[in-house]
């Protein structure tokens, strides 16, 4: 893949959308906005992209909603396709969701690093002219007749539309004073790619179900595995002999997983909360900016994603002439799902906490789930995010 070369450019003065946060979700904003021919100005307060990242599941109805932004094909070809998606409490599978059976073109889980993502869609913005410019920061915005003045390193731009995507701590957010709701308590995450030797199949992602919290495996390309866990106090960087703890109290036991190279570990923390609102005026807000919840489920960036393009689609059928409760339609539609996103997520959190004393109980009805074949493609079309795809027009 191309190096990515930072825009060092001067700022324009003014600009139909400002993007603040090159993220998935500020990327596939602002590449839906170009195919459009709208202006847009993207900017990222990092002086580089991250070369690593948590995200790295891309669902089904997610490609389909890139496909009609020309990047999911660069996208598919990059990742590791995944029919199933498992559910398991050791060496027990509960339940086996069929991915391979979806009513899509897109019949499987795409698993790829968030960092892969963000260089596709950033590629493809710069065929059309578009380069993020960093670092920059947003210091201030005021709303005028025309939109918004926003103040960036002492330099200001005028605006018609700005779009918070830059995460859970939005400047955009904040400036807005759009009120961020939700549990004061906040989970902890381990999360690593690493090499290991395993007897689980490398076309599966997996959800482990322990007393002491979740595990996600999940097969990336070139063997890699991710792992993602739900940990009382995460160090900063897990070193091997702390994942294989992980791995030997919450994987495979017949056959337990061999750590054998750890080539990145962090750690983040992850509040359950929700924007108040998803637009005030001029200024609307996009993906974690707007929601952030548990990964389980690898539900965050793909409702992130797909708010983009309906955000993106949103607003340039307003500078195209259309009425401006357009973008009110806009959270109307993508607030809904955030929330069932959220409930969704710690639901699946709930499931892996369980006390022991009401871990069989859970075990049988997910077992039972797991043989009946609608209740199956029910599940398959939740975490598949399909059944979103009637509530959205396009």
């Amino acid at each position: 893949m191309a190096t990515i070369v930072p825009e060092v450019a001067m700022l324009p003065t003014s600009t139909d959308v400002l993007v603040v946060g090159a993220g998935p979700t500020g990327l596939a904003t602002a590449l839906t906005l170009a195919r459009r021919g709208v202006e847009v100005t993207v900017l990222d307060q990092l002086a580089e992209p991250p070369s690593t990242s948590r995200a790295a599941v891309v669902h089904a109805y997610t490609l389909e909603v890139l496909d009609r932004i020309g990047a999911a094909a660069p996208l598919v070809a990059q990742g590791v396709r995944a029919p199933r998606f498992t559910v398991r409490d050791r060496d027990r599978v509960l339940l086996s969701v069929p991915f391979h059976q979806l009513p899509s073109r897109f019949p499987y889980a795409l698993m790829v690093s968030q960092a892969v993502t963000e260089a596709v869609l950033t590629e493809q913005l710069a065929d059309l002219g578009v380069r993020v410019r960093r670092p920059c920061r947003l210091t201030g915005l005021s709303r005028n007749g025309h939109g918004v003045l926003a103040q960036i390193d002492g330099e200001a731009l005028r605006a018609r539309f700005v779009v918070g995507a830059d995460g859970l701590h939005s400047t955009v957010r904040r400036l807005a004073g759009i009120g961020f709701t939700g549990p004061s308590d906040e989970e902890s995450f381990v999360l690593a790619d690493i090499r290991v030797h395993s007897s689980l199949p490398r076309d599966e992602a997996a959800l482990f179900l322990a007393r002491s919290g979740p595990l996600i495996w999940a097969p990336l390309p070139d063997g890699v595995v991710r792992l993602v866990a739900a940990v009382p106090t995460a160090p900063a960087e897990p070193d091997p002999a702390y994942l294989q703890a992980l791995l030997d109290e919450r994987g495979p036991a017949r056959r337990p997983d061999r750590v054998t190279e750890v080539l990145w570990g962090s750690r983040f923390r992850v509040h359950h909360r929700i924007a108040d609102t998803f637009r005030s005026g001029p200024v609307l807000l996009a993906g974690d900016a707007g929601h952030v919840h548990s990964p389980a489920g690898g539900q965050g960036m793909n409702l992130g994603i797909c708010d983009a393009v309906a955000l993106g689609t949103a607003l340039a059928d307003v500078l195209d002439g259309g009425p401006e409760t357009l973008l009110d339609d806009y959270t109307a539609r993508q607030r809904p799902m955030a929330e069932d996103v959220l409930s969704f997520a710690a639901g699946l959190t709930r499931l892996a906490t369980l006390s022991p004393a009401r871990r069989p109980v859970r075990d049988v009805l997910l077992r039972l789930l797991g043989v009946v074949p609608p209740a199956r493609r029910r599940i398959a079309l939740r975490l598949s995010g399909l059944s979103h795809r009637e509530r959205t027009p396009g």
